[in-house]
């Protein structure tokens, strides 16, 4: 496991959110985070049918582009019944001509899984890879997950994407009834995130 000695961070997104949730993980361990969109990187067309593929191709083409060491993630989530669908596509089935509708996503989920006549319940995971890599071509790869199942109706206001639909494992609340903190316990994104700073930053 190579362990990260530098003082800066590349993480290859251009999403502000998860960008500012990274600077706030980094900030006590004195690593400054910059971003893809701070260096005009454009976003690399994702090629691959897994998690692991696609993080690998952001941080290696963040890392070769700048000489930094950089943070990638791909996410998605598992339905059992739809055969591990929408997996890698989890962010297409919620495109719009106008942005992301996560409702919509959600029905159509909804509707596949009746469409099957999937009995409940609808076991689900939502995955989390993280790839760190180096500009000589080395990385590391750290995975999450959370096991549950998916609820009709959705139910709660807090968090984004599936989080209304999705209850985990030993618990009656869904993501989007959680707090923050209760949520990122469980969350395989946290999972993830735990991995890797054990992995390569403690």
């Amino acid at each position: 496991m190579r362990r990260f000695d530098g003082k800066t961070l590349l993480v290859a997104t251009h999403n502000a959110g998860k960008l500012e949730e990274f600077r706030q993980i980094m900030a006590p361990l004195g690593i400054k985070v910059t971003s893809a969109a701070e260096h005009d990187l454009p976003e690399p067309v994702e090629t691959e049918d897994n998690f692991i593929g696609n993080a690998r191709i952001k941080a290696h083409a963040a890392a070769t582009a700048t000489g930094l060491p950089a943070l990638a993630d791909d996410s998605g989530l598992e339905v059992a019944a739809l055969n591990g669908a929408p997996g890698v596509y989890t962010a297409d089935w919620a495109e719009t001509p106008t942005g992301r509708d996560f409702a919509m996503a959600m029905e159509k989920t909804h509707a596949k899984l009746t469409e099957r006549s999937a009995p409940q319940p609808w076991d689900a995971r939502f995955c989390c890879t993280l790839v760190l890599a180096w500009p000589d071509g080395h990385d590391e790869v750290f995975e999450g997950y959370a096991n549950g199942q998916l609820v009709w109706p959705i139910r709660g206001l807090v968090g984004h994407g599936y989080d209304p639909m999705f209850q985990p494992a030993g618990d009656t609340r869904t993501f989007a009834e959680m707090s923050a903190d209760e949520k990122n316990a469980l969350s395989h994104r946290g999972a993830a995130i735990k991995a890797l700073l054990k992995g390569c930053f403690e």
